[in-house]
């Protein structure tokens, strides 16, 4: 899976597709538990990051699309992962076999609109290379950064859904393939 050059270039980030050297980079990313505390804020390892990586390529190798991860433009630090990805997420809803979003920046490209910089792009691609395909996002309730984010790329709630040990509520929202055209 070598590239000569990012997937997909933004004003400010380079996206590319999971590679191995991405290994350290997922750990730095989410070692913070900042980073974490809407991701269920359970420790992370160097295993689990690993499985994160195979599963951020499987979905490349199986669908044709899936995270990407996303650098400062020139630079190899890695600051965050965003993409499409398959998502089987075993709660219906709409959440099961299906694409999904998803987004996860280091703290210090928090306020800077480099998530939703980095979603755009990826929604984008997504559009052009599997259209006509609904998009589903799933976001704890109490993150109302990607809340916003959300809704800036064009995301609508559709649904609720709490986890059966009563832990947090987590908003389902979706972009139908109709509105997959940038945001205006």
């Amino acid at each position: 899976m070598t590239q000569p050059q990012p997937f997909l270039r933004t004003a400010r980030l380079d996206l590319w597709q999971p590679h191995a050297r991405d290994h350290h980079g997922l750990v730095e990313l989410l070692a913070p538990e900042a980073v974490r505390a809407n991701l269920g804020n359970r420790p992370t390892s160097v295993v689990e990051e690993f499985n994160r990586l195979l599963r951020n390529a499987g979905s490349w190798a199986l669908y044709g699309y899936g995270i990407l991860t996303c650098r400062p433009r020139g630079e190899d630090r890695v600051v965050g992962i965003c993409g499409v990805f398959h998502s089987w997420r075993g709660f219906g809803k709409g959440m099961d076999d299906t694409p999904e979003i998803g987004w996860i920046f280091a703290e210090e490209t928090w306020g800077q609109g480099i998530a939703s910089e980095a979603a755009a792009a990826a929604l984008d691609w997504f559009a052009a290379a599997h259209p006509d395909k609904r998009v589903a996002c799933m976001i704890n309730d109490t993150n109302l950064a990607s809340i916003a984010v959300a809704r800036k790329v064009g995301f609508s709630v559709y649904g609720e859904h709490r986890e059966e040990d009563g832990g947090a509520a987590l908003i389902l929202l979706e972009k139908n393939a109709v509105s997959l055209s940038p945001a205006s």
